[in-house]
């Protein structure tokens, strides 16, 4: 295929977003069978391998049905940006093109989805580690909201797409700004205009608030029934670096003070649902600022699909 040929409105690449537990995986994987599509995951942690119950990973059973891409495509502990996102989720889209199938995106990582659909483009900005330490040091010292207040007012476009308690978040774009004088905002908003590399045709899966948190709250007690502990505890068994990306993540940061005997399962099951109950609301915040999202509400897997069926 030539460039311009992936640029294709008469089948347009598939986008299931939404926040967790809303239903996207169930969605696509019957939206694949439907289309004989594949599916290109666009979830930050699904991409480590060893992380299966604690990202909800679809089953091996269901990956030898339907094609997946970009699961377990990095070891724990391993670096992986937005940017290095950007190239492999272009190239396994033309892939599945390639060979006259349908892409079809799913995940609820909002940068790794706005970077596809807003055809953004990355300025390299390597990392300084020294930079990175003083700024960190600096977190410490006076606290992260010193540090988040500066950038709500260097960057306030960036900064409202950050909590204010994601400290590696907030000195990455503090570290980009004093490396470059231009801000991540200002670079993305440039980088926009090349546009995206295909056609897209995006829907956003949502629950009414009650309806959503009670489907993350029993989501929580079947990861721990599934044995979440193991798997938490065979990344700690690695040695990794304390502050890996792996370590940091939902369900698997609450779980290191139960596995060290500080506090009791049914306070770690509490706080895992609390911090994910708190990440679906900023999944929310981003995708709601997202262009052309097609929003289905209250719907279960099969209802999204045949929705999104009759509108292709």
């Amino acid at each position: 295929m030539t460039p311009d040929s992936y640029l294709r409105p008469d089948k347009p690449v598939l986008v299931i977003a939404g926040p967790t537990a809303s239903g996207k995986t169930s969605t696509a994987l019957i939206l694949c069978e439907h289309l004989g599509g594949e599916i290109v995951s666009a979830d930050s942690m699904q991409i480590y391998l060893g992380m299966d119950i604690g990202t909800a990973k679809s089953t091996p059973e269901e990956r030898a049905v339907i094609p997946h891409h970009l699961l377990d495509i990095r070891k724990p502990g391993d670096r992986f940006s937005v940017a290095d996102y950007k190239i492999a989720a272009t190239a396994a889209i033309k892939d599945i093109y390639r060979r006259g199938a349908q892409p079809v995106v799913c995940g609820g990582t909002g940068q790794y989805l706005s970077a596809l659909i807003e055809g953004l483009t990355f300025t390299e900005n390597p990392t300084d580690l020294v930079l990175r330490k003083k700024l960190n040091d600096e977190a410490n010292f006076v606290g992260l909201a010193v540090l988040y207040d500066r950038l709500c007012k260097l960057d306030p476009e960036t900064a409202g797409r950050i909590a204010a308690t994601d400290q590696k978040r907030i000195i990455r774009a503090l570290e980009v700004y004093m490396q470059t004088g231009r801000t991540i905002s200002l670079q993305n908003q440039e980088s926009r205009e090349k546009g995206p590399d295909f056609c897209y045709q995006s829907y956003c899966l949502s629950h009414d608030r009650p309806i959503l948190y009670e489907r993350i709250n029993q989501r929580v007690i079947q990861m721990i029934g599934a044995g979440l502990d193991k798997e938490v505890q065979a990344l700690l068994d690695m040695d990794l670096p304390s502050d890996s990306t792996c370590l940091q993540a939902i369900g698997y940061k609450e779980m290191i003070p139960y596995l060290n005997g500080q506090i009791s399962l049914a306070e770690t099951i509490s706080s895992i649902q609390q911090a994910t109950r708190r990440y679906a609301k900023r999944q929310l915040t981003w995708f709601r600022k997202m262009p052309d999202l097609n929003w289905l509400f209250n719907q279960e897997p099969e209802q999204n699909a045949r929705i999104i069926l009759e509108n292709r």
